[in-house]
């Protein structure tokens, strides 16, 4: 048994089998180190997302390539004729492609994504109630990661109809409670500076100040309208929040807030 085992791994077939593999897994690497440099060239960030897209569909044909590749070197060692295998296959493709028409949907409906620019890598869509970021588009599935955690995959053939969210600027409208014992001079004035602060931050392109939404039961409602990159509006939200409370802070306003009173059954 153990001669057996010496005998077959001192074979030119087991080191050229050993040799292919290793020179597979090298053109692949290679080829990504080459793949991220075209990346990296784009000049707009919406370039550099398309870029990527292109990128991970190219590594994922090349890993498949190299699969083939080294499967047929690897029966050219060992004799057999791969020649007459290929032409044979011609029939077999036929069944096959009949058999795969789903796969082949896939293929043809991703390359469309990326052509027609559904979206790429990188943008925020939201595909039948589910929104997230698209972290890959492969030959055959397109995997979409929520703000959760929770990541779907899609057949690309599926993928008929989503939204993007990335392509466009963002808005979204803050209503901020205040006291009806504020002076509305005062409330509008703060909230008219805080606007103009938030236009300097990045990622804004523009805020407004609305005036009065609603009158509450407690409350006055005013109306914050801001415009920003897409996919940044929920960090936009919070800072937003946070620069409308300092302010309220500094100029003594204040956002009414449920109280509940204990007596503990004492007289009042």
């Amino acid at each position: 048994m153990l001669e057996q085992i010496l005998k077959f791994i001192t074979q030119k077939e087991f080191y050229g089998i050993l040799f292919i593999i290793a020179a597979g897994y090298i053109v692949y690497k290679f080829s990504g180190i080459i793949f991220e440099k075209i990346i990296n060239s784009g000049k707009t960030e919406l370039e550099k997302k398309k870029r990527k897209t292109i990128v991970k569909l190219c590594q994922s044909i090349t890993k498949y390539v190299v699969f083939v590749l080294i499967l047929l070197i690897a029966l050219e060692l060992y004799g057999i004729n791969t020649r007459s295998l290929i032409a044979g296959l011609g029939i077999v493709g036929a069944v096959l492609g009949l058999a795969l028409q789903d796969t082949i949907k896939d293929l043809i409906n991703g390359i469309t994504i990326i052509l027609d620019n559904f979206f790429v890598v990188g943008d925020i869509v939201d595909y039948q109630g589910f929104m997230g970021e698209v972290i890959e588009l492969g030959l055959k599935t397109t995997k979409i990661k929520a703000l959760s955690g929770q990541v779907k995959i899609i057949s690309n053939r599926n993928i008929t109809e989503v939204i993007n969210l990335s392509q466009q600027t963002a808005c979204f409208t803050l209503k901020i409670p205040t006291s009806y014992e504020d002076k509305l001079d005062l409330v509008e004035k703060v909230l008219a500076n805080v606007a103009d602060d938030v236009k300097e931050v990045k990622d804004i392109h523009d805020c407004q100040y609305l005036g009065i939404e609603e009158f509450d039961s407690s409350s006055i409602n005013y109306a914050v309208r801001v415009w920003c990159k897409r996919g940044t509006q929920w960090d936009m939200q919070r800072l937003v929040l946070k620069m409308v409370k300092q302010a309220y802070d500094k100029n003594k306003l204040t956002i009414p807030y449920q109280q509940i009173e204990v007596h503990n059954g004492k007289e009042i």
